[in-house]
């Protein structure tokens, strides 16, 4: 998601296992992200294999935390931009909740992985044609 507009910018499915969204992150990073940018993420992140892999890309983690053991120090949270990012970082789970719950996304309608990325893809392509009418203001609310 890019913070300034809240538009899904990749998405990728993929098994579940117990690092599949950090290998997930590390893809979409490697395919959409320039160098520069920032990867807002949550706790499960917060590994330091994954942060020095963000960090050789050239991409800031702005990882939430952990209370204990963190892979983030000072570099990352002593700028104001990873105190926006840990707020920004929340909008991500209205693009789930959309897609859950108007998408059809709550129950994946096809069997193989194929299909389902296909899904995936095209609910989240609707959601930002939904978000970008709301922004321009094509979208009138009825009240």
């Amino acid at each position: 998601m890019e913070n300034r507009h809240g538009l899904a910018v990749d998405v990728e499915t993929t098994l579940a296992t117990g690092t599949a969204e950090r290998e997930a992150a590390e893809s979409m990073v490697q395919r959409t992200v320039t160098q520069g940018c920032t990867l807002g993420a949550d706790k499960n992140y917060d590994v330091a294999e994954f942060v020095q892999a963000m960090r050789d890309k050239g991409v800031t983690p702005h990882v939430a935390q952990k209370k204990v053991g963190s892979a983030i120090d000072g570099r990352t949270t002593r700028h104001a931009g990873y105190a926006v990012s840990i707020k920004k970082r929340k909008l991500v789970e209205e693009i789930f909740g959309w897609a859950k719950t108007i998408g059809g996304l709550r129950k994946a309608r096809f069997i193989g992985l194929a299909k389902v990325r296909a899904q995936t893809v095209f609910t989240l392509a609707a959601y930002n044609l939904t978000r970008m009418a709301t922004i321009s203001g094509w979208r009138l609310s009825s009240a």
